[in-house]
């Protein structure tokens, strides 16, 4: 007797001072509820539920507390066990009925204890996460009189949780929304290959490579995508992650090769954060100019499998680039080059040949009275069709350029004075050809060349070709005078 007052001291002392909050309560009224439908019945207790909410509520009812726990009276603001008794409304609402459907399946199926997640609310109003757990005493198995349950406040771990997940979802949504094409890629392969290479004692990595371009290769097919962006997929014209990654040799070719080699040269030095411009190509086959941002992440030095990659479209800059240098070398109105490029030129020419190096300097015949006579657009115009012989008639690596308002030169290096003639000859021929094409629009050149050999100053050369042309220039004018005075006799 005096033990099993001494056992049930014990009992009461553990579930009044234990630190989580219990219930003890009684089931039987929702053990008789349940017998009741089967009798009618019933055997798809969660289909029961939905065809009538109520039916949840109806069964919660059949709950009553019997006792709790100091913690309890803590845990949910109740001075005492009467007052919480009175307002389990408040605390058993909102969405704990969701949670409560599955304590409910397992106690149908006959499921003697159980643990869920739920939701209560103490008498000030806080919500709480709940970690309920409950147990049908032993004894009270046919009756379900006896039913303890333990809930556990996990309001703090929900929520970290929540802001952890939160946290995840705003990295993958700018991962996955960045206006810049992401790359997350393994290299663990890579580095496997360059530690071995090391393992061999080479110390010349550079060497290596030009010794064995074929390692380059094999390094290439040894990344491993694991996943891009969307910007990626629409940067490349790629209709999914799977059509981009099956299709990646198209991507990286050609130009790809040497700055990927640049790239394992550095990775060999111990740069692993790199930046630098690359050539890739869409699915469409158009040239992407890329500025490429590579770093392995702190966290994964150690063995290269996590690496960020962001490519950054730089093709229009690159075309405005291309546009401007064109510009700073070309013509506009002939196309052809002009004096800038022309006097770089001449003195890389006068400095390292190939010797001889002829000049032909030509002059436009009549462009003041063009201009005069017709406006600015027409003479234009024929400045263009000059432009066009020339274009045909020189090819690399000699070229044309006009250097002023009607003046043009040829520069022809390693050519003589022989070639220089023939030059003169092909441009003549052509624009026989261009005159004919424009009936009633002749134009007329004055040229004159000279040749320069190793040692000779380029300005003598250049200026003998112009003394040639303005000779020419001189007859050509004296010619037309003579014509009209012969015509003015007739």
């Amino acid at each position: 007797m005096t033990n099993s007052l001494a056992s049930g001291l014990d009992f009461e002392d553990m579930f009044d001072l234990a630190p989580i909050s219990l219930w003890m309560e009684d089931y039987s009224g929702l053990k008789q509820l349940f017998a009741q439908w089967r009798a009618a019945g019933v055997t798809d207790l969660q289909q029961f539920f939905r065809e009538d909410p109520r039916r949840v509520q109806q069964c919660s009812q059949c709950f009553q507390v019997l006792r709790v726990n100091q913690y309890t009276l803590e845990l949910f603001k109740a001075p005492d066990q009467a007052t919480l008794q009175n307002r389990l409304d408040e605390v058993f609402r909102g969405d704990m009925h969701d949670s409560i459907v599955a304590e409910l399946l397992a106690l149908w199926d006959g499921q003697l204890s159980f643990a869920n997640r739920s939701v209560n609310y103490a008498l000030d109003g806080r919500r709480m996460d709940i970690q309920v757990r409950f147990r049908v005493l032993p004894g009270y198995e046919d009756s379900w009189s006896r039913v303890l349950v333990s809930l556990e406040d996990i309001t703090a771990e929900v929520m970290s949780t929540q802001r952890l997940q939160a946290s995840e979802q705003y990295a993958r949504d700018l991962f996955a929304h960045s206006p810049v094409s992401l790359w997350v890629e393994d290299f663990s392969a890579v580095k496997q290959l360059l530690d071995e290479v090391r393992e061999r004692g080479i110390r010349d990595f550079r060497t290596f490579l030009k010794v064995h371009p074929e390692f380059v290769t094999r390094c290439m097919q040894e990344i491993r995508v694991i996943d891009v962006n969307q910007q990626t997929l629409e940067m490349f014209g790629a209709s999914s992650k799977a059509n981009l990654l099956h299709n990646l040799s198209q991507v990286f070719r050609g130009e790809m090769y040497d700055s990927f080699a640049e790239q394992l040269q550095d990775l060999w030095d111990g740069k692993l954060v790199q930046q630098r411009e690359v050539v890739n190509y869409s699915l469409t086959g158009d040239v992407l100019h890329i500025h490429m941002e590579f770093a392995i992440m702190n966290s994964h030095v150690r063995n290269w499998d996590l690496v960020l990659l962001s490519l950054v479209d730089i093709t229009a800059r690159k075309k405005a680039e291309s546009y401007l240098e064109y510009l700073g070398k070309h013509d506009v109105l002939t196309q052809l080059r002009n004096r800038a490029f022309y006097t770089e030129e001449l003195n890389r020419l006068s400095r390292k040949g190939p010797w001889p190096l002829s000049v032909i300097a030509i002059d436009m015949n009549g462009l003041k009275g063009v201009n005069d006579d017709h406006g600015h657009a027409a003479g234009d115009a024929m400045l263009r069709r000059i432009g066009e012989v020339l274009t045909k008639a020189v090819d690399a690596p000699a070229c044309a350029a006009r250097i002023g308002g009607d003046e043009f030169m040829v520069l022809l290096p390693g050519t003589d004075e022989r070639g220089a003639q023939a030059m003169q000859e092909r441009i003549l021929s052509l624009l026989e050809l261009n005159n004919q094409f424009y009936p009633g629009q002749t134009i007329h050149l004055a040229m004159g060349h000279a040749c320069g050999r190793e040692g000779a100053s380029m300005e003598a050369v250049v200026h003998r070709a112009d003394q040639a042309m303005y000779a020419e220039k001189m007859r050509f004018y004296a010619g037309r005078a003579q014509d009209r005075r012969v015509d003015s006799m007739l």
